[in-house]
């Protein structure tokens, strides 16, 4: 089978179910402005809100970011991917995995777990293609060709254990008929918190520790910072689901330690973020920001910040009791998923794609464009969540407000989301269009492409 075949199903997979993810998300936000849009079973609100959030974390970003490191992982290690016929495999039963479970989402079958609700047997199909993904992870790691292992390695290996850990604890020990109460609520708001802390972090971490230094042609800034955040992260970052329950029917000391361990996530979160920053800063200015790639990774940098900080301050009491359940929340997850790591996604799209289709991306300035409009739309979009949120917690501590005089009072903070939305989601087209003329289009060869090609029949003779 060629070399590469298992990234470049995944990276086409993902980057076509980003615009389902987008789609889906576009008519929530919609919903909230005018809730008779789609006013039929299967696109009621709470399943059109489930189907995005399930197709943004597998379909899209997850599936992303397998994706691009099937491609990363062998050039670091300096080898072949342990099985290029397993990746396949796992690229396309994974898909029907997700599919499935869209469309049983959909129809109203799900399971009770934020983030989670992929029933039977779609989700025990996901475990076995991340089994299948490890087994691939491994046996390349394995047979290197080189002695060290680079932090992209640690992170994606990290990923791999945690992952598995994280997964089967929220969706399958969580549905024994033994875990109920709070019991049940632990862990599952385990699994969601460590969804994006022990999933995404690593992996988008990961493939940003990659790009930066390649696509810069610069030397990260500081090996012994890149592992320093690494062991941190791994311990400190399990503990913190419990601060999604403050002031909930969960034991005091454990909402404490949450708090406690929420802050500490402050120190792998400067070391990465020294990291890139220092890592830009030394970069040669002619190439600093040429192009999209660095664009949408210093961007993506930008917003894992704010994530980043926001989280903690967001677990103090006083805080958490404003903001807890309120838009603020899904403008915090939106900057995370989206902001954070979607953007160190597309960079890697934009780096691998070419790669794959053997010549250059098929256009830089629409990469800007979509940089640009995306980015632009995207600051008022986490903007008005996180004030409509402050608004909605100080509504909700007032007992002379109504439900509907709340939701009047944010009225125009969703007109806001849902437009701000729509020009993410027409950015997204760009982004779309780009890489598929990329991969399979047709346009005339550049000299380094025919140097390409010449290359390629000479080898073959």
């Amino acid at each position: 089978m060629k070399q590469d075949t298992a990234a470049k199903t995944m990276v086409v997979g993902a980057t076509v179910f980003f615009g389902l993810a987008l789609t889906m998300g576009l008519l929530t936000a919609l919903k909230f402005v005018v809730p008779t849009v789609g006013e039929i079973e299967y696109l009621s609100m709470p399943r059109v809100r489930m189907a995005h959030t399930n197709i943004n974390l597998f379909g899209w970003l997850l599936q992303a970011n397998m994706g691009i490191l099937f491609w990363v992982l062998p050039r670091i290690l300096h080898t072949k991917l342990f099985s290029e016929k397993l990746g396949v495999l796992m690229g396309l039963v994974y898909n029907i995995a997700v599919i499935g479970g869209i469309v049983s989402i959909l129809t109203g079958n799900v399971k009770n777990v934020e983030y989670g609700e992929i029933p039977p047997p779609f989700d025990y199909m996901i475990a076995i293609c991340w089994v299948l993904f490890a087994v691939n992870v491994f046996g390349t790691v394995a047979t290197r060709k080189v002695k060290y292992l680079y932090v992209t390695v640690w992170y994606t290996l990290g990923a791999v254990i945690w992952t598995t850990f994280v997964f089967i604890t929220g969706n399958m020990f969580s549905q024994m008929p033994m875990v109920s109460g709070v019991n049940q609520a632990n862990l599952i708001w385990f699994y969601v918190h460590n969804a994006v802390g022990l999933i995404f972090t690593p992996l988008g971490v990961a493939i940003a520790y990659y790009m930066i230094p390649k696509q810069l042609n610069t030397p990260i800034y500081s090996h012994k910072l890149s592992m320093i955040g690494f062991w941190v992260i791994s311990f400190v970052y399990v503990w913190t689901g419990a601060h999604h329950m403050i002031h909930g029917p969960q034991p005091h000391w454990l909402q404490t330690v949450s708090i406690i361990f929420s802050f500490s996530l402050i120190i792998p979160v400067m070391a990465v973020i020294t990291n890139f920053f220092g890592t830009f800063a030394t970069a040669p200015r002619s190439t600093r920001m040429n192009g999209p790639i660095p664009k949408l990774l210093m961007m993506g940098t930008v917003y894992y910040i704010f994530t980043c900080l926001q989280g903690p301050f967001q677990a103090i009491r006083s805080v958490n009791e404003i903001t807890s359940k309120t838009d603020w929340v899904v403008g915090h997850a939106h900057m995370a998923l989206f902001g954070a790591f979607s953007y160190y996604a597309m960079a890697g799209i934009y780096y691998v794609a070419p790669k794959l289709a053997g010549r250059k991306l098929y256009s830089t300035p629409l990469g800007d464009l979509q940089f640009w409009i995306m980015t632009i739309a995207s600051v008022p979009f986490f903007a008005v969540l996180w004030i409509s949120g402050v608004i909605q917690g100080f509504a909700w501590l007032n007992p002379e407000n109504t439900f509907v005089d709340t939701l009047a009072a944010l009225k125009h903070a969703h007109w806001l989301r849902f437009s701000s939305g729509a020009l993410i989601f027409i950015a997204y087209f760009l982004f779309l269009y780009n890489i598929l003329q990329t991969l399979f289009g047709k346009y005339p060869e550049t000299a380094e492409e025919t140097d390409v090609a010449e290359a390629k029949t000479a080898a073959a003779q």
